[in-house]
């Protein structure tokens, strides 16, 4: 059993290593025409047009990671599977139009290099061997993992965003403690994936009601996953990867722009440990800015927002909090590495 779990996290950190730069890269190019432009809109035309370099690295992310983890498991037939799987978690998909972000891409990515290391073994006449891994196994994969995916994983989730989106508004009338532990633990849950957006999105619309407490909350939520990660790969220098040093500066600038994304690389690297610390914090977080009656009628979350935000100190003293309680949960959580421990990279 430790020895799938190794394979399992191997294959993970070798679509994390991939997937850093589309990170660091994007991130940072967005991140930068944001802080210019002083807030969500960016009118400057140049700004704009480093927004969209940004955005477009952004938008491999999750392909990326898929990708990777598929070419990992299955070597370079599984490549382009996971790559077309990972954009479909990534992008609106079914009827609903549901985007399951990183933890989708993860699973499909899983998926895609299981599959395609199957569909590898099969017997077929020799006239199409040359043809299994440029054309026959990427159609299969795509295919059929993309129907499953449309069918069995998006679908029904659009019944279940409708249902808590609903449920969050109802909420936002009720207890302020409560909605901001929902608000913060489903903003880093997924970190860009559907519970985030889910939250996002019913601040968002809230915002045009004149409300901006639930945004305010979400707001603090957002930043804390990758500022807090990234200070913790920093201080407890010990407990983190080179790679994951060097993106967790990266992180901490996305974090402060309202990126939430930058949380990535580490909670693909450690999930078990990464995600549910980041929850904590973020909730933390959320609650006090609900406990301080902070509001934010930017539709955006991070720093850029303190000139629009009501309640700023309390929003500030959110962050922090945040901030702090991840890292003691990394400090206690995460066990130091070997200086030698490195990530595999290629698969023969």
């Amino acid at each position: 059993m430790k020895n799938v779990f190794t394979q399992f996290k191997n294959h993970a950190m070798t679509g994390v290593s991939y997937m850093i730069p589309t990170v660091t890269v994007g991130g940072i190019l967005y991140a930068l025409a944001l802080a210019f432009s002083g807030g969500a809109n960016v009118t400057n035309p140049f700004l704009a047009n480093i927004e969209a370099i940004g955005a477009s690295g952004m938008a491999l992310l999750v392909p990326v990671l898929a990708g990777y983890i598929s070419y990992s498991i299955a070597g370079r037939p599984g490549l382009v599977p996971g790559l077309v799987l990972g954009y479909m978690a990534a992008n609106p998909m079914g009827p609903n139009k549901i985007v399951t972000g990183f933890l989708g891409g993860l699973l499909m990515g899983f998926l895609a290099g299981y599959f395609s290391k199957w569909v590898k073994t099969w017997k077929v006449p020799a006239f199409l061997k040359p043809l299994m891994p440029i054309i026959v196994i990427p159609l299969v994969v795509v295919l059929i993992l993309g129907l499953l995916y449309i069918y069995i994983v998006a679908t029904p989730l659009g019944a279940v965003v409708s249902g808590i989106t609903a449920w969050l508004k109802s909420m936002s009338k009720g207890s302020a403690v409560l909605l901001a532990v929902v608000v913060g633990c489903m903003i880093s849950f997924d970190m860009g994936g559907p519970f985030n957006k889910i939250a996002y999105t019913t601040g968002v619309a809230l915002i045009a009601s004149g409300d901006g407490h639930l945004m305010a909350m979400a707001g603090v939520a957002i930043c804390i996953p990758p500022i807090g990660l990234g200070l913790a790969s920093l201080i407890l220098r010990t407990r983190f990867t080179d790679e994951e040093r060097n993106s967790g500066k990266a992180a901490i600038v996305m974090g402060a722009c309202g990126i939430t994304e930058g949380a990535i690389p580490f909670a693909a690297s450690d999930p078990l440990r990464v995600i549910p610390a980041i929850m904590i914090g973020s909730a933390c977080g959320s609650v006090i800015a609900a406990l301080g009656g902070a509001t934010n009628m930017a539709p955006l979350g991070g720093l850029l927002v303190l000139p629009v935000v009501t309640g700023v100190w309390l929003y500030v003293l959110g962050v922090i909090v945040g901030v702090v309680v991840v890292i003691a949960l990394m400090a206690l959580l995460k066990k130091p590495i070997g200086t030698g421990n490195k990530v595999k990279k290629t698969v023969a």
